[in-house]
């Protein structure tokens, strides 16, 4: 616009181009603008640029200084927000929100102000000294009119002493005049729909949504605080901060999530859990992806959490998921097996959900009749019976499997095993000719033992129920692109876990960061698994009450492979580091 004022001024010729040329220069030493310099050197009026900007922009001007604006106007748009944009809100008619502005074109001002207060914009120009002044004017003192000027004790007195004083100060308030209101918040259904269907708000929705899908990103979080609004993007497993939107859009951006979602947008006090599909082209290629939304209420406002699901990228081949070859040998060899059950166990975000859906994948034939309780089923797999569980209405997962039992099942899938009645049913399950599969919450597979002992399912039912208990965790791969050698010294090496012979010969690796993996050194993830397949001999421990310890010690005399020995082969094939393993295993 700085050109643009000083060829239209000059086209009209208010000014002459040696004025033009010397304003230019002004600018270039004390910055500012074009035309607020202008005027300082004193080649034009204010009145002049007004004028000039109203009718090159059929925009109506207005004498800023002939207005006395309403303090009830002034409260929609903060003093931040007009001193950035250079704005001052006039009034307030109907739907539409007139504001005088020293740029008229400046539509970022304009849609900034429109999210904030939900009234249509109305722009009129006036001249930036006249706009400063009235800011100034309006907005120039943080403090009441009532204690500017006033010095107000600190160190001298004592609080209750300068309360007293302020108490006695004050005028007499008749009690009948004082109104208690009740903390209740008004939602205008209408206005939040509306600020859901605003063009802007759609567009930046869809940027989060399809930058977290290009970026790889398991989960998006749009998390509000008190002076800041962050959108996060997990990736590999870790949080990154992607963007910070304005605070004033919190209100618009939840509300086209919860309306793509079908939630309640006028409910802001309960939690509400919802879905979002959307269909896009990748390369050519159209594409579902599937939205787990999540609404929290926090202090400040909803966090939402959407977990991504992408068909395409769940891993069903068992062979690319990291295990080590023994290992997968004992799964695929109890996963074959008529009844008995077999855990998979690790915290949320382990990978749980991939190898028990990889499991059923690899025995699911036309032959067989699978049940599976989820909470939330994630993904849709051929020819598998899934059922949504449902709290409120009472389907849990107990009541899910006893209603399997009845539909001449042969494998059954239990998302969680979670209390006593769905683990009792689960073993009772297993005895009676069923393959269970089921994860559990436990740091690691001999603890899983003790986990369901302690929820009340007797030694010798454990016993003769288990086949094998998996637990797993996930680390981030190095990156295959700048992938580099590390210099670790061997001791470092013996002392997480690798024998002197090993830490002498092998070649540890890092990622130095490229465009690929976003600079992080890591793309991808692989998992590390503990399987414990139990033997006789572990189950007469276990019908003797052994400890988690004793359970453990004699898994890894029978060859069970640790979670910390698994992510030290896994370095040792250069597939991941060693800061990934000291973060998700123990010795």
């Amino acid at each position: 616009m700085a050109v643009r004022i000083g060829e239209l001024l000059l086209k009209e010729k208010r000014i002459s181009s040696d004025q033009l040329q010397d304003a230019l220069t002004y600018q270039r030493q004390h910055g500012g603008k074009l035309g607020a310099n202008l005027v300082k050197l004193g080649f034009v009026r204010d009145e002049e640029i007004t004028e000039l900007l109203s009718r090159q922009y059929g925009v109506p001007s207005i004498a800023l200084h002939q207005f006395d604006i309403d303090a009830a106007v002034l409260k929609l748009v903060p003093a931040g927000t007009a001193r950035k944009y250079q704005i001052v809100p006039l009034s307030r008619a109907g739907a539409t929100l007139t504001i005088a502005m020293v740029d008229p074109t400046n539509v970022f001002a304009m849609d900034d102000i429109k999210f904030m207060t939900g009234y249509n914009v109305e722009p009129v120009v006036a001249s930036e000294a006249a706009v400063l002044e009235a800011i100034e004017r309006y907005y120039g003192a943080a403090a009441p009119a009532a204690l500017r000027g006033q010095v107000i004790p600190v160190a001298s007195e004592s609080a209750l002493e300068v309360a007293t004083k302020a108490l006695a100060d004050m005028p007499t308030v008749d009690s009948a005049d004082v109104e208690v209101l009740e903390d209740l918040e008004e939602i205008s259904v209408e206005a939040l729909a509306r600020q859901g269907e605003e063009a802007p708000v759609i567009k930046l929705v869809n940027v989060i949504l399809m930058s977290a899908i290009s970026k790889g990103a398991s989960d998006i979080h749009v998390e509000p605080y008190e002076k800041e609004y962050r959108v996060r993007y997990r990736v590999d497993g870790i949080l990154y901060t992607v963007m910070t939107p304005s605070l004033r859009m919190r209100d618009a951006i939840t509300s086209r999530i919860k309306i793509m979602a079908k939630l309640d947008i006028a409910e802001k006090r309960l939690p509400q859990d919802g879905r979002i599909k959307i269909r896009f082209a990748d390369n050519g290629l159209t594409k579902d992806i599937d939205f787990r939304v999540s609404c929290l209420p926090t202090l400040f406002g909803e966090k939402i959490v959407m977990r991504l699901l992408d068909k395409a990228k769940l891993m069903l081949d068992m062979t690319k998921l990291g295990f080590e070859a023994d290992s997968l040998r004992k799964l695929e060899v109890q996963i074959q097996k008529p009844w008995g059950m077999v855990l998979v166990t690790g915290p949320t975000g382990s990978g749980k959900t991939n190898t028990l859906y990889s499991s059923i994948s690899r025995i699911n034939t036309p032959e067989t009749n699978i049940m599976t309780a989820e909470d939330p089923v994630e993904f849709n797999l051929q020819g598998v019976n899934q059922v949504q569980v449902r709290e409120s209405i009472g389907l849990n997962f107990a009541a899910a499997l006893r209603s399997f039992l009845r539909q001449d099942p042969n494998i059954i899938l239990v998302g969680e095993i979670r209390d006593f009645e769905t683990a009792e049913i689960a073993v009772k399950a297993a005895l009676t000719g069923h393959l269970v599969l089921s994860t559990l919450h436990t740091n690691d597979a001999p603890s899983t033992v003790n986990r369901l002992m302690n929820m009340g399912i007797e030694p010798f039912l454990v016993a003769s129920s288990l086949n094998l208990i998996c637990a797993q965790r996930l680390v981030r791969r190095v990156c295959g692109h700048c992938r580099v050698p590390d210099a670790v010294p061997p001791p470092a090496l013996e002392q997480i876990g690798f024998s002197a012979d090993d830490a002498r010969a092998m070649t540890v690796f890092k990622g130095s960061g490229c465009d690929k993996c976003n600079h992080t050194g890591y793309k991808g993830r692989v998992g590390l698994y503990e399987v414990m397949e139990i033997t006789d001999e572990l189950r007469e421990l276990v019908l003797v009450g052994a400890s988690a310890l004793e359970l453990r010690r004699k898994a890894i005399e029978e060859g069970m492979v640790t979670l910390r020995g698994s992510g030290l082969q896994k370095i040792k094939a250069g597939v991941t580091s060693i800061e990934e393993v000291l973060r998700e295993t123990v010795r």
